[in-house]
């Protein structure tokens, strides 16, 4: 599993690590990382230019210490001083001990040394940054940007938030960011993912506290496959359809068919024993997955199952939104059913819910615009799951799941852009209601569910465009692939 912990509980590790170390020992290992990687983004280093964009930070020491050692393989390196008098001093004569080149970063020679640069390294602010850049330090990251150099940061890209993941201003969009001891939150969740490009994690010998070890546990965990494919429901030789789990599902209208036999579709595909459909689609389901179980009562009256799958294209009809929310299995809430669900009724639900909401519908849960939820998409993932009581999976470029109560934030590694198709959301909620029948809890469902349908989006699109359908067939393919690994 992927973690990344709060600046606060990465510096409290670097100070017990420091204490045992000798002076600069620390810094030193880093710039050693940084500078590995330089070299491998260089190619060939002999010969090559090298701009270091530089604040008054560790960041700015370290990317000094990167550059000598470059330096000393025979690359033409060139420091930019955003602070002069407030420069690391040792970083400064390692650099031109190594015969670097030291410039002010209000000169326009600076602006010529990254504009020729093939590389440019973002050592301006260190993970306790808050807001944009400063007026000349943007000036010099839009320069790198617009040149042919390509720029790695130190740590994290300066300008975004170490901690939330926001950017509130002017910020380095990197090609790689070279990280150190652990990874940060901002590295891992949207806006701030978007400028860190490749990540790299440099080993400093720091001592973090394990998952679920309490306030300082991580802010943030991604499952890597093994964790997924530990979690995947297995059927045994004893098992029947309601071992395995049944799930129901009430989606779909006159208007909206696709939706019911889309959710359908994810929850065949997601391991469930069987399907229960209640609603209006049921023709359509029934042609397309004729093993479906299809009722045309309440679902009160709909027979045993295990997790329900309620809201894709219900349009206005709140029929049956009263019998699942007062039902004492898991139920997952998505699309319209999270306009027409009572809150009250969802926060007073003793089985474990979970809403899947994009960052509009979240939005309206939480009574905010939508520019705010994708702002500060880790805060909103969290407020949503401590105000309704319920695991929420905040849809979007990086998907979040967040749990009442629990530290960590999940952020799903797999997807594509491609995803973003019409019904796409309904299949990601069928599968993730049966891994909810299947026993799964809520966090390691949606978690489990997210990750599945990114890995199909992805077989299924392999770079061209895909449709909800094309991911829904992929599941069991993915889930082959994860379970043998």
């Amino acid at each position: 599993m992927r973690t990344a912990y709060d600046v606060e509980t990465i510096r409290a590790a670097e100070r017990a690590l420091m204490a045992r170390l000798p002076d600069g020992a620390l810094m030193q290992r880093a710039a050693a990382g940084l500078a590995a990687a330089c070299a491998d983004l260089l190619g060939k280093v002999y010969g090559a230019r090298v701009a270091l964009l530089t604040g008054s930070g560790d960041n700015g020491g370290d990317a000094l210490y990167a550059g000598a050692r470059i330096a000393r393989r025979g690359a033409g390196v060139t420091a930019l001083l955003l602070s002069p008098e407030r420069t690391h001093a040792g970083g400064l004569a390692a650099l031109r001990a190594a015969g670097g080149t030291v410039l002010d970063a209000q000169s326009e020679a600076a602006a010529r040394a990254v504009a020729r640069a093939d590389l440019v390294v973002d050592g301006v602010v260190g993970i306790g940054g808050k807001g944009g850049l400063r007026p000349r330090a943007a000036e010099l990251a839009a320069l790198a940007r617009e040149s042919r150099a390509r720029t790695v940061a130190v740590d994290l890209p300066s300008g975004v938030d170490a901690d939330t993941g926001e950017v509130r201003g002017d910020a380095v969009r990197a090609d790689a960011t070279v990280t150190f001891g652990a990874y940060k939150p901002g590295l891992l969740v949207d806006p701030a993912h978007e400028y860190a490009g490749a990540l790299r994690l440099v080993d400093i010998g720091l001592e973090l506290p394990a998952p679920d070890g309490g306030p300082d546990a991580p802010a943030i965990e991604a499952l890597q496959h093994d964790d997924v494919a530990a979690l995947l429901p297995r059927p045994t030789g004893e098992s029947d359809k309601y071992q395995r789990g049944v799930v129901g599902v009430v989606a779909g209208s006159q208007r909206y068919p696709g939706a019911a036999v889309l959710a359908t579709a994810g929850a065949l595909h997601g391991g469930a024993g069987a399907v229960r459909y209640v609603g209006p689609a049921a023709d359509a389901v029934i042609a397309r997955f004729p093993e479906v179980l299809v009722s045309a009562g309440p679902p009160a009256r709909a027979g045993r199952v295990q997790a329900w799958v309620i809201g894709p294209g219900l349009g206005d009809d709140k029929a049956g939104m009263a019998d699942v929310l007062a039902s004492d299995v898991p139920v997952l809430i998505d699309a319209d059913g999270l306009r027409l669900a009572d809150p009250a009724a969802v926060r007073g639900r003793t089985a474990p819910t979970v809403l899947t909401p994009h960052a509009g519908e979240a939005a309206a849960l939480l009574g905010c615009d939508r520019a705010r939820v994708e702002s500060r998409r880790l805060a909103s993932v969290r407020e949503l799951a401590e105000r309704y009581g319920a695991t929420v999976l905040l849809k979007g470029s990086t998907t979040l799941v967040a749990s009442p109560g629990r530290a960590a934030v999940r952020v799903n590694p797999t997807g594509t852009p491609w995803l973003a198709t019409a019904g796409s959301g309904d299949v990601l909620s069928g599968l993730t209601g049966s891994l909810l029948a299947a026993g799964l809890r809520g966090v390691d469902a949606a978690s489990v569910g997210a990750y599945l349908h990114g890995l199909a989006a992805r077989e299924a699109a392999r770079g061209a465009p895909v449709s909800a359908q094309d991911v829904a067939a992929a599941v069991r393919g993915v889930w082959r692939g994860v379970a043998g690994s």
